[in-house]
């Protein structure tokens, strides 16, 4: 083991790993940043299912690969390499998608994976099945033979142009609430309910009349508009609906939530419009008529009589569900309407007489990644887009005033369908194992940025799924995932080279809250398969996640704990991390300092598009994670730094990112700098006011 200096100057006593001293946070941003503008595409693996926060695969690549390489030759140098780490074993007891086990499988190297949380389990197991492509391509067909035609029998509409019948892509939706004296109020803040994703080159929209419920079209931008079919006149921009209250005709101004009945249903909807797919293949807006309305109380009718596996759950008290719940959504199933519920479950019921197990549980797990787009809670987007804006876009569970209506098997010019995701999520992850690959940036001669290209740098992934840690340690390729409480693994002590990780953040998303909603609809298929589905819910004893950061930081602390116990004398335990508050920093660094770590080096790097979610809620945009790499105490930096020197440090830092065309924000800077004061401060033992007292003055110090 060398004494090395790291990019700041840091002394590093004993570095084991050159991920200690060294990180191409530039070269890793730019290719980064290439990546997180497709990433369903560029890393499908880790996006067969939805999960919030999905790490980019790059930049765990690197912290991968520098974690398991000796000091020496820089990560960079030798990213593109295909490697061989075998018999290295890498943990991550936050595994949420699965991004550090597939980097680490990648490499060569074996991987353990444990999350509290069910779904999350689920998805990994699906993503790193390999599958034999004709086997589910076969499967598929079978479904489509069987169920496909029923599905689509209810997404259908008559062409007004030629009497023909034509299948409906969307059906558009409004909320609706009574007033005291009953009469019925669209929630409408606009009455334009479909435009271009660039408005001022595409002007043509899509209005619907307030009088008559007539679809025109008119411009993105009228105020002044006569409905085409009652020759209605009214201001297209002006609905009832402004922020949180509602106007009746008669001019009196209520609060929405005043308006729905206390423990009651979820607010009433009444269909409005239509979107069709004609012979020609062009789209046509329709208002909703008379036949829309007889297919869907047809639907409503089958709903009743059917016997489907539907879910009957709950939907709990929470941070993130009590927004729901204000709106009277009580229970999983009302997230949807009766031609959903009839559809999703004819679907369903088909996937379980799938007598391929393996096969049946990826078409599962497809099954319930289709759930997010084919519900009361996702929108409209608009055209020139992916048309289907999902529920969880926004990270949060906040009723939709104006759903659309998604066609649940799909076509060619669907989004968001089952047809449709079995080709951009299914078949595209299990090629990916095949066939992995990395995202490079072209550039000229002169180092101009020219584009991106995909090389290959690893072998085929071929990985098995372990059950247990003694059949991980007899296998030559091998990948152990587990689900239950990361503060108790049936790891042995000091067997793990490395742990990498991106653990939750205390005051943003509560994963369990919302995969939930998905639980509910996996938990009665699975729950005699798999014994973590067989909870009332996604959450666990052992779950890090609280608003209350002391709290947050004992939770966090006991899996550290943990981690420290497993990870070798040698090894390295590296995670992602950004907050806007000197809190969430204290939290981290109590945390870190009472499972016997300390943070020795840090290293910036863009993770993400700026104002990707939950980074929107600081004040300054964030865009930069901090890849934090601790050790063991006893190998923590001594050399201790003045908030002077940390500023110096954030001022270098920041240089190189400005030096290479990259914005960086006050946030930014604060990120950087709390980072380096985690190191300055990782053997000083301070309690988490002292640390935030200390934080506090690094925040006001490092901004420009």
């Amino acid at each position: 083991m060398e004494k090395i200096k790291d990019n700041v100057g840091n002394t590093h006593k004993d570095a084991s790993s050159v991920l200690e001293c060294d990180f191409p946070m530039i070269e890793i941003s730019e290719v980064a940043e290439q990546e997180s503008w497709r990433k369903e595409i560029n890393r499908p693996v880790y996006h067969i299912h939805k999960w919030w926060a999905t790490r980019l695969g790059s930049v765990f690549r690197a912290i991968v690969l520098g974690a398991l390489s000796p000091p020496g030759k820089g990560i960079w140098d030798v990213f593109y390499e295909k490697h061989n780490f075998s018999g290295k074993v890498v943990l991550d007891p936050f595994m949420g998608s699965g991004t550090t086990l597939g980097e680490a499988v990648k490499l060569g190297a074996k991987a353990v994976g444990c999350d509290i949380n069910p779904v999350s389990s689920f998805l990994v197991r699906q993503a790193f099945t390999p599958v034999h492509d004709s086997k589910i391509k076969a499967a598929f067909s079978s479904l489509e033979d069987k169920v496909a035609s029923e599905i689509k029998y209810y997404y259908r509409t008559v062409d007004p142009h030629t009497g023909g019948i034509i299948p409906v892509l969307y059906y558009f939706w409004v909320k609706t609430v009574f007033t005291p004296t009953g009469e019925e109020i669209p929630l409408f803040s606009r009455y334009v309910f479909s435009q271009n994703a660039y408005p001022k080159k595409k002007p043509k929209a899509q209005i619907v009349c307030p009088k008559c419920w007539g679809v025109s079209e008119g411009r993105y931008d009228d105020t002044e508009f006569i409905c085409g079919s009652c020759g209605h006149e009214f201001n297209p921009q002006k609905g009832p609906v402004s922020g949180q209250s509602v106007t009746s005709k008669d001019g009196k101004l209520y609060r929405i939530k005043d308006l729905l009945s206390e423990g009651g249903s979820p607010p009433k909807h009444r269909m409005y419009g239509v979107l069709a797919l004609r012979q020609d293949g062009s789209k046509i807006y329709l208002p909703a008529r008379e036949q829309d309305f007889a297919l869907y109380n047809e639907a409503k009718k089958r709903l009743e009589e059917e016997n489907l596996p539907l879910p009957d759950s709950p939907v709990r008290e929470g941070h993130n569900t009590n927004q729901a719940r204000g709106y009277n959504y009580k229970y999983w199933r009302d997230f949807f309407n009766s031609r959903q519920l009839l559809c999703l479950g004819m679907l369903l019921k088909e996937i379980l007489n799938i007598e391929d197990r393996v096969i049946q549980e990826q078409m599962l797990c497809l099954f319930s990644g289709v759930l997010e787009f084919n519900n009361l809670f996702c929108s409209f987007k608009g055209e020139g887009t992916g048309a289907v804006r999902h529920m969880f876009s926004n990270h949060i569970l906040k009723p939709e005033r104006t759903p659309l209506e998604n066609s649940v098997w799909g076509n060619k010019k669907s989004s968001g369908t089952f047809s449709t995701l079995f080709e951009s999520r299914l078949l595209r992850a299990k090629k990916y194992l095949d066939d992995p690959f990395e995202v490079a940036i072209k550039r000229d001669l002169l180092g101009k940025r020219l584009g991106s290209s995909k090389v290959v740098a690893s072998s085929p992934v071929e990985a098995k799924i372990v059950e247990s840690w003694e059949e991980l340690d007899s296998a030559e390729k091998g990948l152990l995932v587990l689900n239950g409480d990361s503060s108790k693994l049936s790891v042995p002590e000091k067997s793990i080279d490395a742990v990498i990780t991106d653990p939750p953040y205390f005051d943003f998303v509560h994963y369990s809250e919302l995969s939930d909603f998905f639980f509910a609809w996996l938990s009665p298929v699975l729950k005699d398969r798999y014994e973590w589905f067989s909870r009332a819910d996604s959450s666990g004893e052992g779950e890090v996640q609280h608003k209350d950061p002391l709290v947050f930081s004992r939770q966090l602390s006991s899996v550290f704990s943990e981690a420290c116990r497993v990870l070798k004398d040698t090894g390295v335990l590296a995670f992602s991390f950004h907050h806007s508050r000197p809190e969430g920093w204290a939290a981290i660094y109590e945390a870190i300092n009472n499972a016997g770590l300390a943070v020795v080096t840090a290293h910036p790097v863009h993770a993400e598009l700026r104002g990707a979610s939950p980074k929107t809620a600081a004040k300054d945009p964030i865009s930069l994670d901090a890849i934090l790499v601790c050790r063991k105490r006893e190998f923590a930096i001594v050399d201790k730094m003045e908030i002077k020197d940390v500023c110096r440090a954030v001022d270098t830092l920041a240089g190189k990112f400005e030096k290479a065309g990259m914005t960086v924000s006050n946030g930014d800077r604060f990120v950087i700098g709390a980072a380096e004061t985690m190191i300055a401060r990782a053997t000083d033992d301070l309690t988490f006011d002292q640390m935030k007292k200390v934080l506090t003055s690094v925040y006001s110090a490092v901004r420009v």
